[in-house]
């Protein structure tokens, strides 16, 4: 077992990273405040690894809450089922939220454990390879609105995160390449040494060989954790975390919630930052190039679909958590492995990101 920690002084803790987690019943327990504890998942992950969490909690008054599976059901009527068990059941302060599944399930019930009571105690167990190594790290949690991803939300960290690489068996192909997009941005965004490793052993981990996707797993944690700690709340470097993801969630509200998974539409934004960066010289067309081959390597898209216009986009990202003053800022790249942001990009540029393409 693999233990990173997350540095956040008083409200640090830490991500575990292995084989066979689920079944190391101290892992969760030690974490467990109260006496009480809700278990969040979905109609997937539930018949694979409910029984094995419930388990281990033993004399803990325990209840289920079981989501329908997809991110068209993150929203606030789907919150309100959280809500309603907890009331129901009469949890108290010192009850723990356990998020059991993916990148939807661990926002939504981060957010039901912010805003519940003003904030209970939330453990995270990611079941799909986008939520270990990104969304169950760091504490955003939200739920959508039909004008935009992930609006409605709040900073909330857990008190621990135990991701079971097993759990990666059960995952079907679409998702496993969905995750492989925020694991080749943070090789893109910090880590030219990560970056140069994928381009050697993505075929590696479309194959699911559990040496690669260990190393995949812990390395994109490393990163996340070492930027979180030292930006929580998103004033400043942390933003870079968002390399393609004002292109990625246009393309999903756009085309409606559950369309495009999370990681085609970060995918295809991070080829589109790609093409914008080339054309304000900052690296090359062939650099831009080869990131684009190594999306397509971890077969995720990378080309917009044609259903959204260039005025399309323009639209859906003007509701971004990243315009200030009525401009969208956007993560670029000055270099494979160093990202910044910016807004300094002439709308022509931007239309032509949009509209084209090299290679």
């Amino acid at each position: 077992m693999i233990t990173l920690n997350v540095d956040l002084g008083e409200r640090s803790y830490p991500i575990y990273i292995g084989t066979d987690l689920l079944n190391q019943a101290e892992l969760l327990t030690s974490h467990i405040t109260g006496n009480s504890a809700l278990i969040v998942t979905n109609e997937t992950v539930a018949p694979l690894y409910l029984d094995v969490v419930k388990q281990h909690l033993g004399n803990i008054k325990h209840e289920v809450v079981i989501l329908p599976d997809g991110e068209q059901f993150k929203n606030l009527d789907v919150l309100n089922l959280i809500y309603d068990a907890l009331l129901s059941n009469q949890f108290d302060r010192n009850t723990t939220l356990i998020a059991l599944g993916g990148g939807v399930i661990g926002d939504i019930t981060g957010f039901a454990a912010a805003t519940y009571q003003r904030g209970v105690n939330l453990i995270q167990i990611p079941t799909t390879l986008l939520s270990q190594v990104d969304s169950s790290v760091g504490g955003k949690t939200a739920v959508n609105h039909a004008m935009g991803k992930n609006m409605i939300g709040a900073f909330y960290q857990p008190k621990v995160v135990i991701a079971d690489t097993n759990t990666l068996n059960t995952l079907d192909d679409r998702q496993l390449s969905s995750g492989l997009a925020e694991v080749i941005k943070y090789g893109l965004i910090r880590d030219k040494e990560f970056h140069e490793w994928l381009k050697e052993h993505m075929h590696a981990l479309l194959k699911r060989d559990p040496s690669a996707l260990a190393h995949a797993i812990e390395r994109s944690c490393q990163n996340k954790a070492e930027v979180v700690s030292a930006d929580e709340k998103e004033s400043g470097q942390r933003a870079l975390l968002n390399l393609g993801h004002t292109f990625g969630h246009a393309i999903e509200t756009g085309m409606g919630y559950g369309e495009w998974l999370h990681g085609e539409g970060v995918a295809t934004g991070m080829v589109m930052a790609a093409i914008l960066s080339a054309k304000l010289g900052n690296i090359s067309e062939q650099d831009a190039c080869e990131i684009r081959h190594l999306i397509e390597m971890a077969k995720l898209p990378v080309h917009a679909p044609e259903a959204l216009t260039a005025k399309g986009f323009k639209k859906l990202m003007a509701v971004d958590k990243k315009v200030q003053d009525g401009k969208i800022r956007f993560i670029l790249l000055n270099a494979i492995g160093d990202a910044y942001i910016t807004d300094d990009y002439d709308d022509s540029q931007l239309t032509d990101c949009i509209n084209c393409s090299y290679c």
